[in-house]
């Protein structure tokens, strides 16, 4: 039995945690604040680790000046002086990792860390998510000696619209601190478990059966849509995530990275151009500038300063600002623009040759994304939200909260703004709702039915005859349906396949949130479905001496596991062998891509 039920936000630009006794009668959620270096020779605990590390050249600190409150020292940097101090050296800091965990065009588990670094040891994305996880276990243990966090029941958030790889792969880097009694829980489903926390026994009064709330997340490095539904299950209340929007990287980063541009050009008209390392340490700048802008409406500009190449001398600054102009025309107007509902995402065609990077969106316009998703939403028979919870660090000023508000006002017409769900804090509410939901499933609560956040298809190829210039059709089948819930199994009634022993083997798996009402076994043509391709599974099935090459008729079953990640299972038709499916994760990687 554990002492503790723990909540981990695993976040794009900030990590959070916090712990609820398990055996208590009624959930008292606290926040664990997480001591971390802020300087050389300086530890803070403080109630976020910012996602950052920082790989130190030799002899850049001295003697025992990155030693930790737990004795012994890292050769990598984690957090608040990770995220300052890397702001100037960014060849050497690691920033976005779970960004770069979901990015399906790469190797993940190669050490492309930091992003077209030379040094000597790198790091993959699965390792920084490691890193992260590593500090954060060795906080708590040093805080909780009597009871290690290996030993806690967790639970672990990601985002809504992540793919059964890239929960995988968090799956992988969770297993590798030693954590085992593990969950994962979407993001905007903790986010509404921490208001059902705050708001007590007296939630039911602000809901009622037919109502849907938005959930809208916009943290640093992404954005995060999804609806819950309010239901009237014999004759109580009830919740169910019904809808779930697309993995968006676009977030609080990009926009500071649009103020740095912004910045960088007026230096470089006054006077030598910015390199690319002083436009990552105006990055920085800028981000403080924002916040300090967004909070303080009486605040007409902020200074943002960089040092001079090659000098650490107060003489060598360099010095613009930022203005609220700035904000009004790059936050307000170019992430958060007024547009007309229906208004579809500017995808632009892609380009023959890009930089290896994230995948970040070509329109940078939140309130088109939103349009985008809710109008899926009301073509599926959904009316729209009567309610609205925000979520992540973006929301804390209060401006983008009214912004959104009145673009939805305006989408609703008679209807007016959508009510504002007040959430336990923006800046740890998906932590608290993490460890509240550990309450829930221990009984103490209520539940959002959720499951898989989208359909899943394996690829099978049609029984036709071979035809000279195409491809053999390819139809898709059904193997996980929308709202799989977690620890369950499905058998894929009625289908029987052929495997060849011996040989590798590739099923291409697809995915939608378009066809949320196909059932397990539906085959759908998967030249004109629309579905969306991910990386591939595969096996290589064993075989006895003289069985290579030879078909053997299997059945397939899914598995839903309660960690949260996705198995799919092939059954040897009146035997006892079966074979799990492996994800391929080099499948869809692009030349040039593979790391160093």
């Amino acid at each position: 039995m554990s002492a503790y039920i723990v909540g981990i936000d695993l976040g794009t630009t900030n990590c959070t945690v916090s712990f609820t006794a398990a055996e208590a009668q009624s959930a008292e959620v606290e926040t664990f604040n997480i001591p971390q270096l802020t300087a050389p020779g300086r530890v803070e605990a403080r109630n976020s680790l910012p996602s950052f590390l920082y790989l130190p050249a030799e002899g850049e600190f001295s003697g025992d000046s990155l030693m930790l409150p737990w004795g012994g020292q890292s050769d990598w940097i984690v957090g608040t002086f990770a995220r300052d101090h890397g702001a100037s050296s960014p060849a050497r800091q690691v920033a976005s990792a779970k960004s770069w965990l979901c990015h399906g065009g790469i190797n993940r588990e190669a050490a492309i860390l930091p992003q077209g670094h030379s040094l000597p040891q790198g790091l993959s994305p699965v390792d920084a998510a490691e890193r992260l996880l590593a500090h954060i276990r060795d906080a708590w243990n040093f805080a909780h000696p009597q009871a290690p966090l290996e030993e806690q029941s967790l639970v672990v958030t990601v985002p809504a619209s992540f793919d059964p790889v890239a929960r995988e792969l968090t799956g992988r880097a969770i297993r590798r601190v030693g954590f085992q009694r593990v969950t994962l829980l979407e993001e905007p489903q903790a986010a509404l478990y921490a208001w059902l926390y705050s708001a007590g026994e007296g939630w039911r009064e602000h809901v009622q059966p037919g109502d849907e709330i938005l959930v809208c997340d916009v943290g640093g490095g992404t954005s995060d849509f999804s609806l819950i539904q309010v239901r009237d299950v014999d004759g109580q209340v009830g919740l169910e995530r019904v809808a779930v929007g697309e993995h968006i990287l676009l977030g609080g980063d990009n926009m500071d990275i649009a103020l740095a541009h912004v910045a960088g050009r007026r230096l470089s008209e006054s006077g030598e151009p910015v390199d690319p390392w002083q436009q990552r340490e105006l990055w920085h700048r800028c981000r403080m500038a924002k916040e300090s802008l967004l909070s303080d409406p009486n605040l007409g500009s902020v200074q943002v300063s960089i040092l001079g190449r090659g000098s650490g001398l107060v003489g060598g600054t360099r010095t613009t600002e930022i203005n609220r102009g700035d904000i009004a025309a790059i936050v307000f107007k170019g992430f958060f623009p007024s547009c007309e509902w229906g208004t579809p995402v500017n995808r632009p065609p892609q380009r023959g040759l890009r930089q290896q990077g994230l995948p970040y969106a070509k329109d940078p316009a939140i309130t088109r994304h939103l349009s985008e998703f809710l109008v899926r939403s009301e073509r599926e028979g959904r009316r729209g939200p009567d309610h609205i919870l925000f979520n992540g660090g973006v929301f804390e000023a209060s401006a983008l909260q009214s912004r959104v508000g009145h673009v939805l006002g305006q989408w609703r017409q008679q209807l007016g703004e959508p009510d504002v769900l007040q959430g336990k804090g923006l800046d740890v509410g998906v932590s608290v709702g993490a460890a509240y939901y550990g309450m829930v499933r221990n009984g103490k609560g209520i539940r959002i039915k959720g499951g898989t956040a989208a359909t899943y298809y394996i690829g099978v190829e049609s029984a036709a005859p071979a035809i000279p210039g195409f491809d053999v059709p390819m139809d898709a089948l059904c193997v996980a349906p929308f709202g799989m819930e977690e620890g369950s199994r499905i058998e894929v009634q009625g289908e029987e396949f052929s495997l060849v022993l011996g040989e590798p083997v590739v099923f291409s798996l697809l995915h939608s949130n378009s066809y949320s009402d196909d059932d397990v076994g539906m085959i759908r043509d998967g030249q004109s479905a629309g579905l969306t391709e991910l990386p591939s599974l595969e096996a290589t099935l064993p075989s006895e001496e003289g069985q290579a090459g030879q078909f053997v008729p299997v059945t397939l079953e899914t598995r839903f596991t309660e960690l949260g990640t996705l198995e799919i299972w092939c059954t040897e038709s009146g035997g006892e062998r079966a074979w799990k499916l492996e994800v391929d994760l080099r499948a869809g990687q692009e030349e040039g891509e593979h790391g160093p």
